[in-house]
């Protein structure tokens, strides 16, 4: 009987990588449930072999499973969880088919509290990102939709509150800022026309007023 793959992986066994440069296509298999091998070295904490699955064999660092979770959702370490969004450009914003992000459902089952804060500034990060270009000015496109008003921006904690704060973020805007970010088509035209036009219905609502709005400091 071949060796097989997953338990290799678990043990980070020598053995793995030449059986997969022998066989590439057993780098991305997974099994009838949807595990792989990147949630497998998520999960053991094999960082090394993260890498390598995603750099050497081109494994998508995104592969979700049969509950449409990533490899993310599977970390017990912030070193592992590091390595996936800080080298290997793993996506925070994903959710699984209960609806959870990797940081919610981490968060839900407290077993790694650090692990949960750091997926928490990570999201943090990303929304802030969402509305900004990669000069960190806000993005504008050739239809003519506006950028985020002048003196004006957008606080991270409109999608991730401070804790202490009293007020509760509107859900819908949540929801709709987080659903922006996974659409494949977020850094074309329409999609960061979207980007402006929540932010716009958003202000007009009133869902950004005072707490997660703030004028610029000069």
């Amino acid at each position: 009987m071949p060796p097989n793959q997953f338990l290799l992986a678990a043990d980070n066994s020598p053995a793995l990588l030449p059986l997969l440069r022998e066989n590439p296509a057993l780098a991305s298999q997974q099994d009838e449930h949807g595990y792989s091998l990147i949630h497998a070295a998520a999960s053991y904490n094999h960082l090394d072999l993260l890498r390598t699955l995603v750099r050497e064999f081109k494994v998508d660092v995104n592969l979700r499973d049969e509950d449409e979770e990533t490899a993310l959702f599977v970390v017990e370490t912030v070193d592992a969880a590091k390595v996936l969004i800080e080298e290997l450009g793993a996506e925070v914003m994903i959710k699984g088919s209960d609806g959870c992000t990797a940081r919610q459902k981490i968060t839900e089952e407290d077993d790694f509290p650090d692990v949960a804060e750091y997926l928490k500034i990570k999201e943090a990060e990303r929304a802030q990102d969402l509305l900004n270009g990669p000069n960190g000015e806000p993005v504008q496109d050739s239809n003519g939709m506006p950028p985020l008003p002048e003196g004006l921006n957008f606080s991270v904690s409109a999608v991730n509150p401070a804790e202490n704060d009293e007020s509760e973020v509107d859900p819908e805007f949540r929801r709709r800022i987080e659903e922006l970010a996974q659409r494949e088509d977020f850094h074309s035209e329409e999609g960061q026309a979207a980007l402006r036009e929540l932010v716009q219905d958003a202000i007009a609502d009133g869902n950004l007023a005072d707490r997660n709005v703030r004028p610029r400091q000069g």
